[in-house]
């Protein structure tokens, strides 16, 4: 909670702010990079950073906790925190590294604001910093120590036992324990980190969503290749996972994170699982393990796709969905093949769905797709905190959230 003084500063200064954080945010990454080009080398997704899509996640990530500090000042925004610390525990974000982001986000909002930065204000906002840093810390502790790990050292070597082509775009990857040890357990939803040393001697990082059963010793990851298409980043991972990765390497992933996570508790809950492209990815781990742990509750799985021929483990999403015992699937092309139906060619159609009462609904794809579903969702009477979502890439969506 803020000091009455500081929330009285935020309060006053966060219009101004917010009205130039995004200046602040590119200069704040520019000014850290020059001072420390390892970070965007070894730790920041490159890819995101020249897209700029980095810089409007953090902006909306403080612009958000601010206003969650002066409007609502006894309650902590965990939805937001968890995310954060969720994706920071994966790529292996350390204490110290705080102290770093600290100092050139403080310079980067005296610059730009300039002598609206008075002791006040600048004293105010830092108060906004440590509130939020030191509450990812914590949260990054307990989790580093729930995968039984030192902060910041979540990297094991793993080997790759198996590799199957699912699309002409998309590889999933089964892999072992490198070292002997036990794989990590991990909940249905969740995703690791991968690591891999590119040309130039960049060590990139990104997140696949695990897609096998939580009680497999095998783990599996899918990874489409990212073409740059829809204005987003080439993949320069990805890339580097299709071309050159092979049965016997090894390669470094981190320990399963990720706050997306089913729901155990109720066999009899009724679940939507609904996605598009690659958002398949944890839907087919939920399926998996509604399927181990005998779920007789209904479950919808709604997929949207280019093409039967685009749609990665729909073998996968089938099979699974007949072995439930309330289980239905419904998929809709944009360009289908065959005698596909009309009524399941283009755009998702949610009125061809039913929604059991007390549903609750999983979200993954593109963001303006989870966007429209989520509108019809709450239009049908689904409650808001129903609707689990999981992003692809900086969480362009969290911030705005209701």
């Amino acid at each position: 909670m803020l000091s009455p003084k500081s929330a009285e500063t935020v309060r006053a200064t966060l219009p101004a702010v917010g009205e130039a954080i995004g200046t602040i945010t590119e200069l704040f990454y520019r000014r850290m990079f020059e001072a420390h080009p390892e970070l965007l080398r070894h730790l920041f997704n490159r890819g995101n950073q020249a897209a700029g899509t980095q810089r409007q996640a953090l902006a909306g990530a403080i612009a958000a906790f601010a206003t969650a500090l002066v409007e609502q000042p006894g309650v902590r925004p965990d939805a937001l925190l968890d995310r954060i610390a969720h994706k920071h525990a994966s790529l292996g974000v350390s204490p110290a590294q705080y102290a770093i982001v600290h100092r050139h986000l403080s310079a980067a909002i005296a610059e730009v604001l300039g002598d609206a930065v008075t002791e006040d204000v600048a004293a105010a906002w830092d108060e906004v910093y440590w509130l939020m840093a030191n509450a990812l810390i914590e949260i990054e502790r307990r989790l580093y120590a729930q995968q039984g790990v030192l902060a910041g050292d979540t990297w094991r070597p793993w080997t790759v036992v198996a590799r199957v082509q699912e699309t002409p775009h998309v590889v999933t990857f089964r892999i072992r324990p490198a070292d002997g040890r036990p794989a990590p357990a991990f909940r249905a939803g969740q995703y690791v980190s991968v690591q891999v040393e590119l040309a130039d001697g960049a060590r990139q990082i990104r997140q696949y969503s695990l897609t096998n059963a939580p009680g497999s010793t095998v783990r599996s990851f899918t990874v489409k290749r990212a073409d740059g298409e829809q204005g987003g980043p080439v993949g320069e991972v990805s890339g580097q996972l299709h071309d050159h990765v092979r049965v016997g390497d090894v390669i470094s992933v981190s320990a399963p994170y990720g706050d997306v996570v089913l729901d155990t508790t109720d066999t009899y809950t009724p679940l939507l699982l609904i996605s598009a492209g690659i958002g398949c990815t944890p839907m087919v781990a939920m399926l998996e393990d509604l399927v181990d742990r005998g779920h007789q509750g209904p479950v919808t799985v709604v997929h949207a796709d280019r093409s039967a021929a685009d749609h990665a483990l729909r073998v996968d999403q089938e099979r699974l969905v007949t072995k439930l015992a309330h289980g239905a699937a419904h998929f809709w092309y944009e360009r289908p093949e065959g005698e596909w139906p009309e009524a399941y060619t283009g755009l998702v159609d949610l009125s061809r769905v039913a929604v059991p009462e007390g549903a609750q609904v999983y979200l993954c794809g593109p963001l303006p797709f989870m966007r429209a579903v989520r509108a019809r969702l709450l239009e049908r009477g689904v409650r808001p905190s129903a609707v689990h979502y999981e992003v692809f890439g900086p969480d362009l969506w969290l911030a705005a959230q209701n």
